[in-house]
Parts: C-alpha cells; structure tokens; sequence
C-alpha cells in the first residue's frame, strides 16, 4: 500500500492538472450561464477513464519496481537486464548505470590484477626464503650449546612467521589446497606439539597432555597450522606453569595454559585481523594476525573456535569439532 501512495504522489502533477482543466470547464459553462450537469457528465467520465488508466500503469510501475529490487540486489557485473526505458530520464539513468557499471569492471580487472602480481610474488618470496632457513637449520643441528638452541627457536619463530605469510596469502585464494581425509587427533596433535619440543624444554614449561582416541574428517595440514598457532600464543604468555592440551566432553578440544591471560575488553576482539590488544601493547613483536588466521581456517574446515580467559590466571582456547560427525554421516 505504501508503494501505491508514493505513486500517486509522482503522479500528483497529472491528477492536478485534470482537476483544474475540470474546475475551468465548470467555471466557463457557469459564466455563460450554461448547465453544469454538460460538463459534470464528461468530468466524471474522464475522472472514471484517468482512474482505470492510472490503476493499469500503476500495475507496470509496480512490476518494475520488483524487477528493480531484484536487480539492486545483484552485483554490479552482473546487471545486464535492465527495464525497457519508457521515457527519457529512463534512458539517461540506465545510460549513467552502464557507464559505472563499465567502470566497476575497469577498477575490478585492474585491482584483481595487481592481487594476484602481489600473491605471486609473495609467494615466490616465501618459497625462496625457506631454502636459507633449511640451510640454517642443517648447520645448527650439527651443534648442541645453548646459544645453537636459542638459535633453533628464533630459527623457529621465523618459520612460523613465514608460514604465517602463506596462510594469509592462501586464504582467499581459489587454488587453497584444503583436502579433506579422515585422520587420528591424537596424530595432528602430536606434529604440532613436536615442533616446539625443544621450547617446552628450555623454558621448562610442562606439557599435560594424554593420548586422544578421536577420529575426524579435516585436513591435517590446516588443521595442525592451528594448532601450532594457538601453542604458540600458549607459550608467548606464559612464564611458567604449564600448558594443557585436552578433550572437554567428546567433541571440544581445549588448549589451556597458565599464562599472562586477556584483558576482558580484549577478549571479543581478538580474533580480529590486526587487533593485539593490552598484551600485543606490552609484547611489541604482536602483529594481531596469528588468532585472526585460525578463525578464518577454523571457518574453512567447519570447526568453531571460543578464547576463555580470566587476567593473571591463563587462556584457554577451545576448538568445537562436533560438526565433523555431522559431516561424516
């Protein structure tokens, strides 16, 4: 009914102009002293014809009104039907729409361009810089003194960081590599808790950790990225203590750690791209990127993820692996 008003009132304009050829019409016979009822007839049989004519246009306004909705909700590149322009303004509007629209897919072609000049050479760039670090690696495991091993774990961050380039860059990407198999956890959870084994023990932070007898339908590679990142925050925050690696109920992960904890105004944002928080504040070296990375990979692989937390006493990030069942089935 609303749509029916504002018509009418576009259409104030012509209803008026009836009105008053009518209104002079009266005027005229009534000067010269002529029946009214002459031209009351054809007023009222002009009134009853504009009425049926505005209710069939009003009909057309109305279908393409829904016809404009529907293509409002469509991208830009893929507008190409348009209404057929009745009148000139009409034409002039699909005119400007067709100039912007030749101009979204300029701007569009040029910027997706320049997106994958940028990932190729990143990746390209990742790919050249990981043959140094496995240089590196091979010399230093020829050698066991603490500065070799503080060597390897600064070796390791670097390889995070690397890795961390090439989840970013693959995120959006249509070749992302994700391949879905069923696996062991207790397997996945090992390789990622592996790779920080010398960490756990120079800093002598305990690792609780029992075997997990559960089976899921991921893929491994991404899955232990994630992993890897959150004992990785796990062990940034945390002084001494431990860090717990266990199953709540039978489909919750859960990573905790004794650590710094998150300020409860961080707490809602620290899955954000780039957000670090008091804790990134006092720690320089947070980029903000690591727990944003695992969200957007946890939404890749169906997995929902949750930060628990309470200042001065530990984290605990849990990983809800129940849609895997669901998946499965």
């Amino acid at each position: 009914m609303a749509l029916f008003w504002k018509y009418l009132r576009q259409q104030k304009k012509v209803i008026l102009v009836q009105l008053l050829f009518s209104v002079i019409f009266a005027v005229v016979f009534w000067l010269y002293r002529l029946p009214l009822e002459a031209v009351l007839y054809p007023c009222l049989l002009c009134l009853m014809i504009g009425i049926l004519l505005i209710l069939a246009d009003y009909g057309k306004a109305r279908q393409k009104h829904a016809r404009l909705e529907r293509i409002s909700r469509l991208e830009s590149a893929m507008i190409d039907d348009l209404p057929d322009a009745k009148r000139l303004d009409d034409e002039d509007y699909q005119a400007v729409i067709r100039a912007q629209q030749a101009e979204v897919r300029a701007i569009d072609t040029t910027l997706r361009a320049r997106y994958q000049d940028m990932v190729e050479y990143y990746t390209m760039w990742v790919h050249q810089i990981k043959t140094p670090i496995a240089s590196m690696r091979l010399h230093l495991q020829n050698e066991d003194t603490p500065t070799s091993r503080k060597l390897q774990s600064d070796l390791f961050r670097i390889e995070q960081y690397v890795e961390m380039v090439l989840a970013f860059l693959r995120l959006d990407s249509a070749s992302t590599d994700y391949v879905f198999r069923e696996h062991a956890l207790d397997a996945v959870i090992r390789q990622a808790v592996k790779r920080f084994a010398h960490e756990f023990i120079d800093r002598k932070i305990r690792l609780e950790y029992e075997p997990i007898d559960r089976k899921l339908v991921t893929d491994d590679k991404w899955l232990s990225f994630v992993l890897e990142q959150v004992i990785s925050n796990a062990l940034k925050y945390t002084r001494e203590g431990c860090v717990r690696i266990y199953m709540q109920g039978p489909d919750v992960l859960c990573i905790e750690d004794t650590g710094i904890g998150i300020a409860p105004e961080d707490l809602p944002r620290i899955f954000e791209n780039g957000y670090t928080g008091y804790n990134g504040r006092v720690d320089k070296k947070a980029s903000g990127i690591g727990l944003y990375l695992c969200r957007r990979i946890c939404g890749n692989l169906g997995i929902g993820i949750l930060a628990k937390s309470e200042l001065g006493k530990g984290t605990v990030i849990e990983l809800d692996l129940e849609q895997y069942q669901l998946r499965k089935e």
